[in-house]
């Protein structure tokens, strides 16, 4: 058969043209860098994922993922590849997704992954599970411990939304404030604290425990302490709310908690024979929000989801939020 120059031209392009179906995987050996995480994202097994890696190395002609003692690490090649990549897959998804923003919550079968802390969950997160079930029966909601405020997971799309407060954010990311909460202070019931007035000197000369992720022992408090000239001792530092919270009640330590999570925890009958009180500080509230990676915007379902958690913490501030 006898082709004429175009179509041979044609041909040559298609036989030339990388084969597109090949970038999610990419995608997700770049982010996790291990095949069996990235096979567990896309629903794939190990093995074809394996051969998959083999095919990307053909095709790009490196390496991309290189054995570092018991893991693999990426090549400069993947490292410079990778928030392209991303980019380029979550464009396509959105390319061959309809636009067709109507949405039938009653057949909706979806899973969002939603990073927040513990605090969180304590307080919202039944009236959101169970505000989702009855309003889209197929929606799935998995938390995911929030580590850190770093906005890669909302970029590569491990994490569909994130709450808490906004700190190292991506200039791109999409955020909504939720509520206003503060900072009050905890402690046993018959502490000494609670024998007199509470001045910031009888709360600065206590011992104190500390919640924070990062171990970091000072913060806003501490500064209006020294605006005062006085410093508090920091004993314990731990993780989470909850254990600073336990601590607190088991002993003679001073904790401080978000009011909304002192409450949330009162309410469900959860709260150990502590008391709650007003800090003898000025200190700043903080601001809970909502945040999303931009491509998510027009998504129908994501819509629903946003108005969701705004509606529900909104009820939720009006009934006794904090």
């Amino acid at each position: 058969m006898v082709r004429s120059p175009a179509e041979a031209s044609r041909a040559a392009e298609c036989t030339a043209m990388p084969d597109l179906s090949l970038l999610p995987a990419l995608d997700a050996l770049l982010t996790e860098a291990s095949v069996v995480r990235a096979a567990r994202r896309i629903g794939l097994s190990p093995s074809a994922m394996s051969r998959t890696l083999d095919r990307l190395r053909a095709a790009t002609g490196d390496p991309l993922l290189v054995r570092a003692g018991r893991g693999l690490v990426l090549t400069p090649r993947a490292e410079a590849l990778r928030d392209r990549v991303q980019r380029v897959t979550h464009d396509a998804v959105s390319l061959l997704r309809p636009v067709d923003g109507t949405l039938d919550l009653g057949s909706l079968t979806r899973t969002f992954t939603i990073r927040a802390n513990d605090g969180f969950v304590e307080v919202a997160g039944a009236r959101l599970v169970a505000a989702a079930k009855e309003a889209a029966p197929g929606v799935r909601l998995h938390f995911r411990a929030k580590l850190d405020k770093q906005a890669r997971p909302l970029r590569d799309g491990t994490v569909d939304l994130e709450i808490g407060v906004l700190g190292e954010s991506g200039p791109e990311i999409r955020v909504q404030a939720l509520f206003r909460d503060r900072f009050v202070g905890v402690a046993r019931r018959h502490h000494p604290l609670f024998e007199g007035p509470i001045t910031p000197q009888r709360y600065a000369a206590c011992e104190h425990v500390v919640a924070s992720r990062r171990g970091v022992r000072s913060g806003p408090v501490d500064e209006a302490l020294a605006g005062l000239g006085l410093t508090r001792e920091v004993i314990v530092v731990v993780p989470g709310f909850a254990a600073a919270l336990a601590l607190a009640a088991g002993s003679d330590l001073v904790a401080l908690l978000p009011r909304s999570f002192a409450v949330a925890r009162a309410a469900a009958g959860l709260t150990p024979p502590v008391a709650m009180f007003a800090l003898p500080l000025s200190v700043a509230g903080i601001t809970v929000s909502q945040m999303w990676h931009p491509r998510l915007d027009a998504d129908a379902g994501h819509r629903w989801l946003r108005g969701l958690v705004l509606e529900t913490m909104s009820l939720w501030s009006k009934t006794g939020g904090p």
